[in-house]
């Protein structure tokens, strides 16, 4: 098991050669708590107002004359062949997902009040370039009404390469690409055992976050018998590169044992002047070594190293950080939530414990049929006979204690524990955001998906 060494970062266009660079980039990624910060990143999906239908590429409404109309603000445009497909400013952008789904990537920030800031402030200027356009944006955890062919493909190289291969790893891989939207949180780590301790304990309350976020009940306009359907696609979409990856709670992991995992995995493209290359299924140890076909006699730098991890989609991701990604999308009010409950959870010591203490003698058994029953049963699912709606009060009064002892405030004196109050009302009540979509759905909109996008759109 590795050290971390606190070195800065190697030279991303370092030529790579061995595992120890690749090992090193990780070590790379720790930093002292007094400097840890917390992104947060959110998809979105867009649809005219008139039609619901989502969002072109093209077109006066289209995504692209979104993404050109939020330069007003400072985002600076990322082109692919000549096309807008992004946004830039400082550490933070604006991508697009394979479906058109719009996706902010936070800034890393001091806290969860500038954190909350920059998601609203993200979501004005969204709103306010979509309105004269007469298109909005719907946070949700699977597209609720359209079906997989109605999805516009987006022009980027990279979707078209993942388009022809994920199919041929599992059956609901373009669902996944086309249909799926999240909201993630990003978090710091000062050491390997800092690291090792965050990781196991994000990945086994993973399926607890996805209860609590639970919000994608529809499909094609009906109730699909899930509460995340978002998260059981995840479960059909490529064995090599998803998944809790049970080794991170075995003896041995660290850094190293992360590169294994991650060299294990088969590569999906190469990015060569802005170009992705078709890698799919090829090895990075090839690459290594100078033998990858896509590029023989060529070898990886550390930018290579970098895309590829991005290419691999476990419940938590470990880059210089780590990514909680097992929530569903949701509405404004919740996407501050979910970064409050990661960071309450993990950047205090005494609640990092107790949340160890809580899931620490959970089976690696144990672990997966929770997360296969979670999508279904959401907050009612249970494991060692303890019901997900039990631990979530649980974790949640952790988590409330943490950001109690960070004591962050903003300018009226509140800390960060007011961004826990939606996450609290949902255990107080017992119903996911799902269940009271599915409420609505049979209620107050008598069997019609339609109302969603006017009632819940951003």
């Amino acid at each position: 098991m590795s050290q971390s060494s606190g070195r800065p970062a190697p030279a991303s266009d370092e030529t790579v050669t061995s595992r120890d660079q690749l090992v090193r980039y990780l070590e790379s990624g720790a930093k002292p708590s007094s400097a840890w910060r917390i992104g947060t990143e959110h998809e979105k999906f867009g649809f005219e107002v008139d039609t619901l239908r989502p969002l072109a590429f093209e077109g006066e409404r289209g995504i692209e004359a979104v993404l050109r109309g939020l330069t007003r603000f400072g985002w600076q445009p990322m082109e692919e062949g000549g096309r807008v497909v992004g946004l830039k400013m400082g550490k933070g952008s604006v991508t697009l997902e394979p479906g058109g789904q719009v996706e902010l990537s936070g800034e890393p920030l001091d806290s969860l009040h500038d954190t909350c800031c920059e998601v609203n402030e993200h979501l004005k200027e969204v709103k306010e370039v979509a309105d004269p356009l007469g298109v909005a944006f719907l946070g949700v955890g699977f597209q609720p009404k359209w079906r997989l062919a109605d999805i516009p493909q987006m022009p980027k190289k990279r979707y078209r390469i993942m388009t022809r291969y994920m199919p041929t790893r599992g059956g609901h891989a373009l669902e996944m690409m086309y249909r799926t939207a999240t909201v993630q949180a990003n978090l710091d780590f000062d050491s390997e055992a800092d690291m090792i301790r965050k990781f196991r304990v994000g990945l086994a309350l993973q399926p607890v976050a996805t209860a609590l976020f639970a919000n994608s009940p529809f499909t094609e306009g009906r109730p699909n018998g899930y509460l995340s359907y978002r998260s059981s696609v995840w479960m059909d979409t490529d064995p090599d590169r998803c998944g809790d990856l049970p080794f991170v709670f075995e003896s041995g992991m660290g850094f190293e044992r992360y590169v294994d995992y991650a060299l294990d995995v088969p590569m999906l493209l190469v990015v060569r002047d802005g170009v992705a290359v078709d890698a799919a299924g090829q090895s990075f140890r090839d690459f290594m070594a100078g033998r990858l076909p896509a590029l023989p006699g060529e070898y990886p730098t550390l930018d290579d190293w970098e895309t590829h991890l991005t290419t691999l989609f476990p419940e938590v991701r470990l880059k210089h950080f780590l990514e909680m990604r097992g929530a569903d999308g949701g509405p404004w009010g919740r996407l501050c939530a979910l970064p409050a409950l990661w960071k309450g959870l993990l950047y205090d010591t005494t609640a990092l414990d107790a949340a160890w203490d809580l899931v620490k003698e959970w089976t690696a058994e144990e672990r997966w049929r929770l997360r296969a029953e979670v999508p279904h049963k959401a907050l009612n699912a249970e494991i060692r006979g303890r019901s997900v709606r039990d631990i979530a009060r649980e974790v949640l009064n952790i988590a409330e204690a943490g950001l109690r002892r960070i004591d962050r405030r903003n300018d009226s004196g509140q800390d960060e524990r007011v961004f826990l109050a939606d996450l609290f009302e949902v255990v107080d009540n017992g119903r996911t955001p799902a269940e009271l979509l599915l409420d609505e759905f049979h209620n107050d909109w008598h069997g019609d998906i339609d109302p969603i996008f006017r009632e819940h759109a951003y």
